[in-house]
């Protein structure tokens, strides 16, 4: 059977799936529905079939799987909608605004036997992949902290993201995809978390945050994003008992692995002379007893995701991107907002 698909909402992110979902075999965009007219008239040139009444698009037995992408304030009418009226459901990040509303949405899909997912696509980023890879392969050894981090220089946010109705903020922007990374890397209960958030250059809604969360393992997790940052840093580094792993880009490339070898067992350490002082703990490794590892190659295609949702309704796969998983995610990020709101860490078991 495949995709065959109706977008709720043709605005932005709609016109990235309506062209990079159709890369995938056996995936078609039949229409897209808007309250918007002029959007609606796009759709109708764009090759699809414009509506501008929802009950006309859920009526169309051809679709039988409905992409939501409007606003994040009426994701949950939409989604119950769409699978009321028997379709399978993707859904834009972040799904919605509550755990609460998030139940709602789960038990619709149960009682209606039908897939919902959510896009969270930044689990095929090329970083994360990379990132994951090194962890799950014990290059480092004993992990014991993980930092990931996002930063920019423009401050204001624009459009939604600078709305608190429609989920503005960058812990439901970005938070949303870097708290999914996290949990689907890190294994066991995240047990606490402690946070903070600023409005340093948008008023209304987190323009900066940084999360600190603790895991039964013991690792450390700091997830930090900011869009008024003038210095970047990198965007991930993983230290553990055997080693470190920068990487600094998106791309998954621009980074290394540096391990100590077995040289430095035969180098004694060393008092060196620093401007604060002599230091024997903080001396650098010397140059010829750290060794300089490439980053592993991964293949890391966001259209994937399309290719499992199309299987999953074929009975030929399981989900990649669970509601289950989504609920945990959004647990989490409700009790970020509690510790920045509170100014304490916040338990999670989790």
């Amino acid at each position: 059977m495949g995709i065959r698909m109706g977008i709720i909402g043709y605005g932005g992110m709609a016109h990235w799936h309506k062209e990079n979902s159709v890369r995938i075999d056996d995936v078609k965009v039949i229409g897209a529905y808007d309250i918007d007219p002029k959007q609606v008239e796009k759709a109708n040139n764009d090759g699809i079939i414009g509506y501008s009444k929802l009950e006309d698009m859920l009526g169309n037995p051809e679709i039988n799987l409905c992409l939501v992408a409007t606003p994040n304030n009426v994701h949950k009418e939409m989604v119950i909608r769409a699978l009321n009226a028997g379709k399978h459901v993707i859904c834009e990040k972040p799904v919605t605004l509550s755990v609460k509303d998030l139940d709602e949405m789960i038990a619709a899909a149960q009682e209606n036997n039908r897939v919902f997912t959510v896009h969270q696509n930044r689990r095929w980023d090329h970083d994360y992949k990379v990132a994951k890879k090194v962890f799950e392969d014990g290059t480092l050894g004993k992990v014991y902290s993980i930092q990931s981090r996002l930063h920019g220089s423009g401050g204001i946010m624009h459009g939604w993201r600078g709305l608190p109705e429609y989920g503005g903020g960058m812990v439901f922007d970005w938070g949303v995809h870097f708290f999914d990374q996290i949990l689907n890397m890190v294994p066991g209960k995240c047990l606490s978390v402690f946070a903070d958030t600023h409005n340093v250059k948008t008023p209304e809604v987190d323009d900066y945050f940084c999360a600190m969360l603790k895991f039964e393992n013991e690792i450390c997790v700091t997830v930090e994003v900011g869009t008024f940052v003038l210095k970047e840093n990198p965007r991930w580094l993983i230290c553990g008992n055997a080693g470190s792993m920068v990487i600094n880009d998106f791309n998954g490339a621009n980074g290394e692995i540096i391990k100590v070898s077995k040289l430095a067992e035969f180098v004694p350490p060393v008092i060196v002379q620093t401007s604060s002082g002599p230091t024997r703990t903080f001396a650098p490794q010397p140059p010829e007893t750290k060794e300089h590892v490439k980053l592993p190659e991964v293949k890391a295609e966001w259209v994937e995701y399309y290719a499992n949702v199309r299987d999953v309704i074929d009975g030929k796969a399981k989900l990649i991107v669970q509601p289950k998983q989504i609920r945990r995610n959004l647990s989490l990020i409700e009790k970020v907002f509690e510790s920045a709101r509170t100014g304490k860490s916040v338990d999670f078991e989790c």
